[in-house]
């Protein structure tokens, strides 16, 4: 019996081979199982949508492509059917045609080459900013901070160093857009911190100076703070004082924005915990270098979507600025789809077509580097 029983038995001494896991339930298969078809319901509001985005995804297709018009001198091309029976496509050949036009603007045709150098700059700037591994990030928001604007004054507008001057209404386009935009952001970041903690001051003077002021500007609508700032403020000067509607136009986009962002970055700091303050006064540390130091950095690590959020909806409402006599990107399209020489209906498609995408891909790129930075920062955040 005892021989037997030592016949039989068995003792593993290593661990038993791994099995891979079922095909349908790893790969492409596996996730389409687990998230597009894991119910029958479920199965068929997937067939269903799935079903409607192709159709659509097809027809964009067939417009842009397929049907598309990519030569032309003038409306004729976009008009004439390329064979019996088939209704024109997107007009390419005016976005071509135009295609300068969308980005500079009126901008003299001899000096974009200024537009061109200060966009390289920006882009380097940007660049050496957004990577995380380019060194002396101090120095290089300094110089985006301060340098660049001077850069853009001395190279757009001219006038100095034997550039030719090169005044604000012809600037258009693209950018104008991003002159507008990208100063409203580097002005309404700092001054809506400071308001924000202008808000949560304990001195009654500040704190309700910074109350009014962002409940003001939070109650106007962005087409209001336009149409004062480019009509209404000019006769409030003294007489003979003029400044550039331009100018006018940024430093109201920008305190319009700080009131949003000033509520958002108030948010940070109220979802700091009352122990980091405790913490910091502990260690002897005044209310600048508590602030600047220990709250500041977790409260605008907390509130990355929020300031983000705020930011790509600035880009998109400079589009309002049309209505003060700027064109803007999408209000040269408008302008030059009304083009005697190029009016069509697929024209003002082709158009707006082109902004969607361009918006789009600068709202998206916006939004996942925001995700990237989240969790690049949120190492005491983890899930």
């Amino acid at each position: 019996m005892t021989q037997t029983r030592n016949n039989i038995a068995f003792v593993r001494t290593a661990d038993a081979p791994l099995l891979p896991a079922p095909r349908n339930m790893t790969g492409v298969v596996g996730w389409m199982r687990e998230n597009l078809f894991p119910t029958p319901l479920n199965a068929l509001a997937s067939v269903l949508i799935g079903g409607f985005l192709i159709w659509q995804i097809w027809g964009v297709i067939d417009w842009a492509l397929v049907r598309g018009v990519f030569f032309g001198e003038d409306r004729e091309a976009c008009i004439t059917p390329p064979r019996e029976g088939v209704q024109p496509g997107a007009c390419w050949a005016f976005i071509g045609a135009k295609f300068h036009q969308f980005i500079y603007g009126f901008y003299p045709f001899e000096e974009r080459w200024r537009v061109d150098v200060l966009a390289v700059v920006f882009a380097g700037l940007l660049a050496a900013l957004a990577v995380p591994r380019v060194p002396y990030k101090l120095y290089t928001g300094i110089t985006f901070v301060f340098g660049l604007p001077i850069l853009a004054e001395i190279l757009l507008y001219g006038g100095t160093f034997g550039l030719a001057a090169v005044d604000t209404n012809k600037w258009g386009g693209l950018l104008l857009t991003m002159v507008v935009a990208v100063s409203g952001i580097v002005l309404s970041l700092p001054l809506g911190v400071l308001l924000a903690l202008g808000r949560r001051s304990e001195m009654p003077i500040v704190r309700y100076f910074c109350i009014a002021f962002i409940e003001i500007w939070r109650g106007v609508p962005l087409i209001t703070v336009l149409f004062m700032a480019s009509i209404m403020l000019p006769l409030f000067l003294p007489q003979g004082m003029n400044t550039d509607k331009m100018l006018r136009i940024i430093i109201g986009v920008a305190l319009f924005s700080s009131a949003y962002m000033a509520e958002t970055v108030r948010g940070g700091l109220q979802a700091i915990p009352k122990g980091q303050y405790e913490a910091a006064k502990a260690l002897g540390l005044g209310y600048w270098r508590m602030t600047l130091l220990i709250i500041l950095p977790q409260a605008l690590k907390i509130v990355i979507p929020g300031i983000v959020n705020t930011f790509i909806s600035l880009f998109k409402d400079t589009t309002l600025v049309l209505v003060v006599g700027l064109f803007d990107f999408l209000g040269i399209i408008q302008a030059g789809a009304a083009d005697q020489k190029w009016v069509s209906a697929e024209t003002a498609r082709s158009g707006y077509f082109v902004a969607a995408l361009v918006y789009w891909a600068f709202c998206f790129s916006v939004s996942r580097y925001s995700i990237h930075m989240e969790r690049r920062l949120a190492t005491g955040h983890r899930r």
